[in-house]
């Protein structure tokens, strides 16, 4: 029996099923089938297609995690689901935390940040420059640090990581937090 690509695809996604690597795929695809192998990059494209990644927005404050809210029925941040499901929940935390404090969240300029429903639901939106290191703790700090403690992991279920970065979160220590928002 010759094999085709068809036939390589479904190898490859069976092997990424049974939680391989790609250079563990690739290695044993080459040990089976020498020369016939698949090259890297047709392993790299297939697992690009196959492996579902989750969106969570994540909302932390000087003392720590506040909110993670994952998109469960979609792939990028829109308008309407950051005002009406992910704003209302975080704004419900922020309120049961601090409920006499005046809130004040500190976004990027997504375009679901600035649209003019985020702006028409909040009081007041503050202009943020782009690619600033000091007023972004989460590219500079939250999100490596996660990154870091997550690195290798595999989940089998959707939730399953919303919970690791959760968990990773909780897991910083306060002071930890501190020196982010001081420096």
């Amino acid at each position: 029996m010759e094999l085709n690509r068809e036939h390589f695809r479904d190898i490859i996604y069976y092997n990424f099923q049974r939680q391989l690597s790609q250079q563990e795929c690739l290695a044993e695809l080459l040990s089976v089938f020498g020369n016939e192998a698949p090259h890297q990059s047709t392993i790299s494209l297939i697992r690009s297609r196959s492996v579902s990644k989750k969106v969570v927005a994540t909302f932390v404050s000087k003392a720590g995690h506040i909110a993670a809210m994952p998109l469960n029925e979609q792939r990028t941040v829109t308008v309407n689901w950051y005002t009406t499901i992910c704003l209302p929940k975080v704004i419900t935390k922020l309120r049961k935390i601090n409920p006499e404090k005046r809130i004040i969240l500190h976004q990027d300029n997504a375009s679901s940040h600035t649209a003019q429903e985020t702006r028409q639901y909040l009081m007041e939106l503050l202009d943020h420059p782009p690619y600033s290191p000091d007023l972004s703790p989460n590219d500079f700090f939250t999100f490596p640090k996660i990154k870091n403690r997550l690195c290798g992991q595999r989940f089998q279920s959707p939730e399953e990581p919303v919970d690791a970065l959760k968990n990773a979160v909780l897991d910083l220590p306060a002071n930890e937090w501190n020196k982010c928002f001081e420096n």
